[in-house]
């Protein structure tokens, strides 16, 4: 099942399946999203929940139990319910299950809220735990956006003019291997040789926004205030370019196996709930 909503401006449509956002476009037709085409890769926008990445071993412990945690977790993978609907704005929602606290022993609910103001989708998280304990998790996105014509014609621009300092992955773990990259007024070139060791990893930057520029202009941009790390990544010669503002990260060849202990994680204590968002402004 599919969710459309709309306004004067956009129409983002939404896949009840991982309450994935799969298409965004203006009044003029033209489309922003990654089309999924799967000689590339084969997703859109999913949401990354309760893990962000990779696990070390694809593991972790729990009160003398080892539970098996698969990339970027499952939630992505599950059938989320409509819960709220109006022309402009939806909510989604998963709760935990019986199959999912065979991975994940805690007992949560996530929402999902899209909702078009203008020229910009605002895409809001809502984590409960409902658990007896508290609770560690990750969330993040994974906008995939379409680049139509030569990757060489598009830019990012940061809001703050910095250095920005990345980790690579090995094995899609974080090595301790770091690499610098300065930009230039702000913007950085895109070249397929940047993620020739996959995607860069910022575990922080200054910067709380990244426009994408076609030919010198501003075509977008990704707003994620409250958001600590950042991602991005795109496949060879792939027409798309991810910008995925995260709350977590992968572990480490050193990590110990206890969520608790995990660099990124966040701690949610019992009946609290964990609000975060961010926005994807059409120019």
């Amino acid at each position: 099942m599919t969710t459309t909503i709309t306004n004067s401006i956009l129409t983002a449509q939404i896949n009840h399946l991982g309450a994935e956002l799969f298409s965004l476009k203006n009044n003029q037709n033209k489309e922003y999203i990654w089309d999924g085409n799967p000689d590339f890769w084969g997703k859109h926008s999913p949401i990354l929940f309760p893990i962000v990445g990779t696990l070390n071993n694809n593991s972790f412990h729990y009160q003398g139990v080892d539970y098996h945690l698969s990339r970027h977790g499952f939630a992505r993978e599950m059938e989320f319910t409509l819960v709220e609907k109006s022309a402009t704005s939806a909510t989604f929602r998963i709760t935990s299950d019986a199959e999912t606290v065979k991975k994940y022993p805690f007992e949560f609910e996530l929402d999902l809220i899209y909702t078009l103001s203008k020229n910009r989708l605002i895409i809001e998280y809502k984590v409960s735990n409902t658990s007896n304990t508290a609770m560690p998790f990750s969330i993040g996105a994974h906008p995939a956006f379409a680049l139509p014509n030569a990757f060489e014609n598009y830019a990012l621009e940061f809001a703050t003019d910095e250095s920005l300092d990345y980790y690579l992955l090995e094995n899609d773990l974080i090595s301790n291997t770091t690499k610098t990259i300065s930009l230039h007024n702000n913007q950085l070139p895109l070249a397929y040789e940047l993620f020739a060791n996959d995607a860069l990893i910022l575990k922080k930057l200054n910067s709380n926004a990244v426009s994408i520029l076609e030919n010198s202009k501003p075509i977008l941009k990704v707003s994620f205030e409250n958001f600590p790390s950042l991602g991005l990544w795109t496949k060879p010669n792939a027409p798309f370019l991810c910008i995925e503002p995260w709350f977590g990260y992968s572990d480490t060849r050193e990590s110990n196996g206890n969520l608790f202990d995990k660099e990124g994680i966040q701690i949610l204590e019992q009946e609290a709930t964990f609000e975060s968002r961010f926005s994807i402004e059409i120019i």
